[in-house]
Formats: structure tokens, C-alpha cells, sequence
């Protein structure tokens, strides 16, 4: 049956969704916010008694709610609404009179109507723009939307139900003017839109789940791959695209984070396919982000197939998953339901192939087809900034054609297609539906999430991209006063509420993640700003900005440029470097808490570049490298860093001079490094040491 949210209820009414809420309470109906959903008919019953049949409407007056005439009406009113009981109120014949809350949200509503200031806005309207209007955070408004279940980025397109929803939280009115490019851009689209083209094109096909229920061990099945052991710590921290063949036929999978910090990057995958793969471990059973997973995929209308995998485990039953997902109305067909349960082991690979047959069965009955004639449109999975090739994003393309040399527009940045890398890593000149490819050619780095179109006109393409993009740089002028994370404790004792933090990640979607994570911690004393985010090295200008808001600097899965951790030194801009996600928040939320007593402190040594590659039998790959700054000890730690990512960290094994062994190298000399038990190394990696000194309480 459909599901009816309460601002859709509330804007058939006319009256705002926070003065309908209690009067659906009132009605024993369990409804919370905005985005609570009523059963369509419960819905259309409500509808009916509140309106006493006659529609009315929108910019008319609320409607009533019916009376407390006598002890037995309100009694009934008590009792969940049932359609017994919605028929009797119906069906008496005197009429009920206004009720006291209904006439209340009445009067609020027309005197709201009256007093409610507008808010001028212009064509594609973004979080951006309305933060910029109505002088807040951007992360704040975020904040607010991912409360009611509403993940978007910083750039993307709003549309009416969700500018309705910032209007009731901000008591505010919006007028929306058109915006003359932008309607011309898409009269352009919807005129290349042609029903003769349409051709079968392959399903996109996300795999969602529970941390470590062996989504990726799947992926790593089907793919007849190993990509888990890359992974830090076992899990999966970036969005996969990977093309497979099926029995002849393609097939498109998407591989989602399960951890519950890449909620956003979840639901992008959800919002980008055609068939969801749940999941769920025979011996774990369902978990909150299974549970969250099934929101997002019903969310985004898509179908779902569940994989209950590790029935090779003792302890598995396949059966109790069953009956717990069957408790959140995801019912197996032999149960009556139309959900398809397949019991897999991706370890054994047993249970597979009939995995594979339910997709293409599903597929096949889904009809899914696209235009091989017009210009591509897409969504961006994936964006990142390489030291070689500049900024890189993964795209996935949903309908019609992308060419080498194209024009396109990604969010707010312009760009012409350079170069195409299909999943398999190979150059391609064309890119057709349900293909996800590595596009090159962009100006900038855009928010993964956003939407992707190739245009005819560059001239045009140009101008829209420049206009969006100072909408969003008005958004990004506003900065709130900070403080920084080792006296956050001292501070919050002082009433100095506010942490703000900048965040420094290797691809897009670990930077959003990362942000939406830090959002939910919750403290009545603590109000986090996230003031600005990006990808690639701390550069400079990201200490300037800390140094000018007070604000800690986390990188994820990156690492300081040489000159900005000077800087950091001088200005003494707190630096916080990681590589897993859980040891971010855990730090953030001790700071908070004021039980961040670190024990250790990591103690910077010196940098040295590869400059030659020596390869000895029985021994491994030696790093012919020269210092450059510092010094290299042989008991310190050691990090390769390629293009301001790191790679791997470990121990030293042997450090000489020459052909003697030595337990320090100077800056300025040069030695041959091995690494234990590490041989992947390049010339121009640079390696770091460290070592870890004991802190005093």
C-alpha cells in the first residue's frame, strides 16, 4: 500500500505540518514529524473528516479538527483511528463543531500568512544559496534535513517538498523566480528526449548491508577478485563501480560502505540504481544500518533481492532473518511476500549463481531501457583530486551518450570530457548507459552526488556552471567563531560551546561521510560547526583558515604538505591525521566528553623521496632515496605517501649507507631503505618517519 508523508497531508489541508502533528497524535495516530507516513487510505480518511468531505484550497485556511462533544467522542478519540471508527464520525448527523487545537492552528496559520516575511530566490535553488539567505551554516541545514531522513550535498537541486520543509523550520516563505539559463538548458534536455531511441540498457545493481556482513567478499565472489584485503581495517571506505557479464549480459554493481558514518554515500548508491542487493549475515541477523539500508532503498522505489549470506557459519539461521525482516514488512515469497531471499556463502561461492539468475530475472521484468541517442546524463559516485591528472570523477552514466571532447556541467563546475577510464582501467573514447567511467576534463573537484550532463552549447554550459558557483561560494562566506579540540574541555567548563573542524579527505564521499558522522553527535553544550571540507593534501590555505577561526584540521587518509605542517607549527593549528573513520569520531566525541588524555604522542623525524628502485632476489624492493628534510632513524615508523595519500605504514627493516648498516640519515644524504614486508613502492613516493612518544597525563 503507498505511504502518504504528513507535509504532503499538511499541504492538501492548507495548514503547516508542525500544527497537524498534534492533532494526528490527538487521533491516537503515531506520527512524529514532517516526514512520519500514514497508510494512503488512513490518509485519505483523515483527509475526509477533517475537511467533512469538501476539499479546500491550499492558501485557504486550515481545516478543523473534529470536536470533544461528549465523553463517548472523546473516548473514541483515544482509540486509534480505525475505519470504523473514521465511518461513525462521518456518518453522524449533527455536525461537529471546531475543535480548540484545530481552531488554534487555524488562527496561527492565518496569522502566520499574514506575518511571514519571503525570501527572494532564483532558478535552481541549493542548501548553498538558502544557508548564504538565511545567514547560517550550510552544515546546519544539513544537519536538519538528515534529521528528518533527507541526505542532499551542499550543491544539489532542491526540490518543492524539501524547500517546504525549510520553509515551516525556518518559518519563512520562499519566491522562486525563474532563472532564464536555466530554463533554457532544460528545454534543451527534455528536447532531445525521443521515445524511437530507446533501447534495453544493463541494471545498476547496488550491494547494501551492515558493516562486515560480506558485501564486498560478495562483490569479490562475483568479480573473481580480492579488493578486501586493500581495504583499512577490513572495511570498505570508498564507492566501487564494477562491470561484470552474466550469462552474456551485463551487469553494473555498486559497492556501499556499510558503516553507518557513510549513511550519505549509502543512499547515493540507492538513489543511482535499478536493483538493491540487502545483505544481511545468516549469523548476525538484521542490524540498524540493514534496517537503514531498506529506508533508502524504499526511498528510491527500488527493488529488493536479499542475500543471506555466511550460512556456512554454525551459528547461522537464515530462517530468524526471515522472520526479522518480515517484522519491517520485507516478506519472503514462500512466506507469501514478494521479496526474493537467496541463501548464499560468498566465502564458498556456493548459492551464487541463483543470486545471479534472481537479478537478471528482476531486471528482465523491470523493463529498464535508456535513450542511445541524446546527450549523457548522469550522477557523480565518486570525486577525488590526482597530483597527475587533476580532478577525477567517478560518473555514472543513466541516459544517453558521453563523448570524448563533450562539454559538461557537474553541479557548479564547468568542464570538457579529456579522457574516459572504463572500471577495468582501459581509455574509451564513447560511454553508454548504466556505464561508470573515471571522467577527466573538469575545473574543479565536484560534491559527489551531484548531477552530470553533457550540453551542446559550452558558451551557455559556461555561464550556468559560474552563476551556481557563486551561489555557493555567498553560502561558504559565512563563518561561525571557534575553539580548537586539546582545551575543548577547559572551554565547555567555561561555556565555550563551539568546536568547528575542517576536514581534509582523500576522495569526496569520505569527506561528506566524515562530516554527516561528526553532525550526529549530539551534546546540550556543544554546537559542531563543520566549516569547511575538501580533498587532496593540508595545504597552506587550509592552516590559514584554521588559524583564523581557531579550528582543527582532520585529515582522513591524507597527509600534510610540507610547508602547511610547518605553518601548522608556527601558528600551532591543531593537525589530526587518521586512516580509520571510527578513531575520528571516537576523539571528537571524547574532546566533547573531556576524556581526550592521549597517551601517546606521534613525533615527526623527516621526509625522504624515492629517487631509484633496486629490486634483489630474496630480498625485496630498495628505496634509493634521498632526504629531504630531517632525518630517517632505523627503530622509526614509516609512511608512503603517493600523491598526498598514504599507502601503507609500517616498520623499517634495514637502513644503510652505501653498504653499511646505520641508525640515522641526515637531511641532505642519501640511503637505501627496506621496508618489512612492503615492495609496492615507486620512485617519487615520499617517505615519512615518525616515532610514538609517551605523553604524561
Amino acid at each position: 500500500m503507498a505511504k502518504v508523508r504528513v507535509y504532503e497531508l499538511s499541504r492538501e489541508l492548507g495548514m503547516q505540518s508542525k500544527k497537524l502533528i498534534p492533532i494526528l497524535q490527538e487521533l491516537n495516530i503515531d506520527v512524529k514529524n514532517h516526514m512520519s507516513t500514514l497508510d494512503e487510505e488512513l490518509a485519505k480518511k483523515v483527509l475526509e473528516m477533517l475537511t467533512k468531505g469538501k476539499r479546500r484550497p491550499i492558501d485557504e485556511p486550515a481545516a478543523s479538527a473534529p470536536a470533544e462533544e461528549n465523553k463517548e467522542a472523546a473516548t473514541e478519540t483515544k482509540a486509534p483511528v480505525t475505519e470504523q471508527a473514521v465511518t461513525k464520525k462521518k456518518d453522524k448527523k449533527k455536525p461537529p463543531r471546531e475543535g480548540r487545537k484545530a481552531r488554534k492552528a487555524r488562527l496561527s496559520q492565518e496569522k502566520k500568512v499574514k506575518t511571514t516575511a519571503a525570501l527572494a530566490l532564483e532558478g535552481r535553488v541549493t542548501v548553498g544559496e538558502i544557508a548564504g539567505k538565511l545567514n547560517v551554516m550550510a552544515s546546519e541545514i544539513l544537519g536538519k534535513l538528515l534529521g528528518l531522513g533527507i541526505i542532499c550535498n551542499i550543491n544539489q537541486q532542491l526540490d518543492d517538498d524539501i524547500l517546504e520543509i525549510l520553509a515551516e523550520e525556518y518559518d519563512i516563505k520562499f519566491e522562486i523566480t525563474p532563472d532564464p539559463d536555466e530554463e533554457l538548458l532544460d528545454e534543451m534536455t527534455a528536447g532531445e528526449d525521443s521515445k524511437k531511441a530507446l533501447k534495453t540498457r544493463p541494471p545498476v545493481v547496488t550491494v547494501l548491508g551492515h558493516v562486515d556482513h560480506g558485501k564486498t567478499s560478495l562483490l569479490d565472489a562475483i568479480r573473481a577478485s580480492d579488493i578486501t584485503a586493500s581495504e583499512a581495517g577490513g572495511i570498505t571506505q570508498h564507492i566501487g563501480a564494477y562491470t561484470v557479464k552474466i550469462n552474456g549480459k551485463k551487469v553494473v554493481f555498486l559497492d556501499t560502505p556499510g558503516h553507518e558514518a557513510f549513511t550519505a554515500m549509502r543512499a547515493r548508491g540507492a538513489q543511482a540504481t535499478d536493483i538493491a542487493v540487502l545483505v544481511v549475515a545468516a549469523d548476525d541477523g538484521v542490524m540498524p544500518q540493514t534496517i537503514e539500508a531498506v529506508n533508502h532503498t524504499r526511498a528510491a522505489g527500488v527493488p529488493i533481492i536479499v542475500a543471506v549470506n555466511k550460512i556456512d557459519k554454525p551459528a547461522a539461521n537464515p530462517e530468524r532473518v526471515k522472520q526479522q525482516l518480515a517484522e519491517i514488512d520485507l516478506i519472503p515469497e514462500e512466506w507469501g511476500g514478494e521479496v526474493v531471499f537467496v541463501n548464499i556463502s560468498a566465502l564458498k561461492k556456493e548459492g551464487l549463481s541463483e543470486l545471479l539468475e534472481m537479478i537478471l530475472l528482476v531486471a528482465e521484468m523491470a523493463e529498464l531501457k535508456a535513450d542511445y541517442s541524446r546527450h549523457a546524463q548522469g550522477i557523480v559516485i565518486e570525486a577525488k583530486l590526482d597530483k597527475g591528472r587533476g580532478p577525477v570523477a567517478t560518473i555514472l552514466v543513466q541516459d544517453g551518450i558521453v563523448k570524448i571532447g563533450d562539454p559538461v556541467i557537474c553541479g557548479n563546475i564547468f568542464g570538457r570530457v579529456r579522457a574516459m577510464i572504463n572500471d577495468q582501467g582501459i581509455r574509451i573514447k564513447k560511454a553508454y548507459p548504466s556505464t561508470p567511467i573515471e571522467v577527466l576534463g573538469l575545473a574543479d573537484i565536484p560534491q559527489a552526488g551531484d548531477h552530470f550532463l553533457v550540453v551542446n552549447d559550452e558558451k551557455l554550459a559556461r555561464q550556468i556552471a559560474q552563476k551556481r558557483g557563486e551561489k555557493l561560494r555567498e553560502a561558504t562566506l559565512h563563518r561561525a567563531q571557534p575553539v580548537s579540540l586539546d582545551d575543548f574541555f577547559k572551554q565547555i567548563q567555561d561555556d565555550e560551546i563551539d568546536l568547528n573542524i575542517i576536514i581534509k579527505a582523500d576522495v569526496q564521499g569520505s569527506a561528506e561521510a566524515l562530516q554527516e558522522s561528526l553532525l550526529k553527535i549530539e551534546n546540550e553544550k556543544v554546537k559542531l560547526n563543520v566549516i569547511h571540507k575538501g580533498v587532496g593534501a593540508i595545504s597552506e590555505s587550509d592552516v590559514m583558515l584554521a588559524s583564523a577561526s581557531n579550528a582543527v584540521i582532520i585529515g582522513y587518509n591524507i597527509r600534510p604538505e610540507a610547508n602547511a605542517r610547518k605553518l601548522a607549527e608556527k601558528e600551532q593549528v591543531d593537525i589530526r591525521l587518521y586512516r580509520v573513520i571510527y578513531e575520528i569520531i571516537d576523539d571528537v566525541k571524547a574532546a566533547i566528553l573531556g576524556l581526550l588524555e592521549p597517551k601517546y604522542e606521534e613525533s615527526y623525524l623527516g621526509q625522504a623521496e624515492i629517487r631509484k628502485i633496486f629490486k634483489v632476489s630474496k630480498v625485496g624492493s630498495i628505496a634509493g632515496s634521498y632526504i629531504l628534510e630531517g632525518k630517517i632513524t632505523r627503530n622509526a615508523s614509516l609512511r608512503v605517501i603517493r600523491d598526498g595519500v598514504v599507502i601503507h605504514e609500517g616498520k623499517i627493516e634495514s637502513l644503510k649507507r652505501f653498504k653499511d648498516d646505520v641508525r640515522e640519515v641526515s637531511s641532505g644524504f642519501e640511503c637505501g631503505i627496506l621496508l618489512e614486508g612492503f615492495n609496492d613502492l615507486k620512485e617519487e613516493d615520499i617517505l615519512e618517519a615518525y616515532e610514538m612518544k609517551k605523553v604524561e597525563p
